[in-house]
């Protein structure tokens, strides 16, 4: 197929690469501050449109759940933008009240739309209502976090610190469930659920990634993984699961051409 965003490519690094949920559309952004939309047809992949940020390259970009909105993040900045595609209008979030964050850069989207999760600095965790952008609640890990992820009802965060300890939290009560150590982990990068709630998958600064069953990380401390895939040379970057559970994508964006199917 020809490249996705062949009628206009970034002019700076590309930092977010999105399916739409329900059409045939794909969004770039990146660092050249643009946010971008095609339409999908494998054939020509026309530019639907492009809306330039003044002066906020774009760490990570989402589409919301119902696909009517863009969610946008910046390197260097406490403010986040959200695009409205079916008014066309961009709107800027200055500043959450109740979050007391220099950057907010990482963030989650929870798979019912309700939630918003900014993963912030020193292990907070801000949760915000999807509709109001207002914080509901604040959630504190040990140390550092580095990614989370919601489970696909909804119902529980992941969140993996960088010590190399998983977090698991009820998202009703905001209560720390339980949480186990990642074997072998030095440092957690990236991790991940899969859609049918079977397995965990994290991937650490060693390029291991190690997968788990769900059943297994709610009940023990020291859990074994199913498989340890150690196919990565560098940091663990991006673990994701494919709608099906049937394969697992482990990537790395520190070298070239590290992505594995496994």
């Amino acid at each position: 197929c020809l490249p996705a965003n062949q009628e206009r490519f970034a002019n700076g690094k590309l930092v977010t690469v999105q399916f739409h949920p329900s059409a045939q559309v794909v969004m770039t952004a990146g660092h050249d501050r643009s946010v971008s939309l095609f339409q999908v047809d494998g054939i020509r992949n026309p530019k639907i449109q492009s809306i330039y940020l003044e002066s906020f390259p774009i760490y990570k970009a989402r589409f919301s759940v119902d696909g009517e909105q863009v969610i946008a993040t910046g390197t260097h900045h406490s403010m986040f933008f959200v695009y409205d595609m079916m008014a066309g209008n961009i709107i800027p979030i200055p500043k959450v009240r109740g979050v007391e964050e220099k950057f907010l850069r990482n963030f989650e989207l929870s798979p019912d739309g309700s939630f918003m999760l900014l993963i912030g600095t020193s292990g907070y965790l801000h949760l915000l209502s999807m509709k109001t952008k207002e914080l509901i609640s604040t959630m504190k890990v040990n140390g550092r976090c580095t990614a989370s992820a919601f489970t696909p009802d909804s119902s529980k965060i992941y969140s993996y610190s960088k010590e190399g300890e998983v977090f698991i939290w009820d998202v009703r009560s905001r209560k720390c469930l339980h949480k186990f150590e990642d074997e072998g982990s030095l440092e957690g990068k990236c991790i991940a659920v899969s859609k049918n709630n079977q397995y965990v998958a994290c991937g650490s600064s060693s390029g291991v990634v190690n997968l788990y069953t769900t059943d297994v990380c709610l009940k023990e401390n020291h859990p074994k993984p199913v498989k340890a895939i150690m196919n990565l040379v560098t940091s663990a970057t991006c673990v994701t699961f494919n709608p099906t559970t049937e394969i697992l994508a482990v990537a790395s964006r520190d070298t070239d051409e590290a992505v594995k199917l496994v």
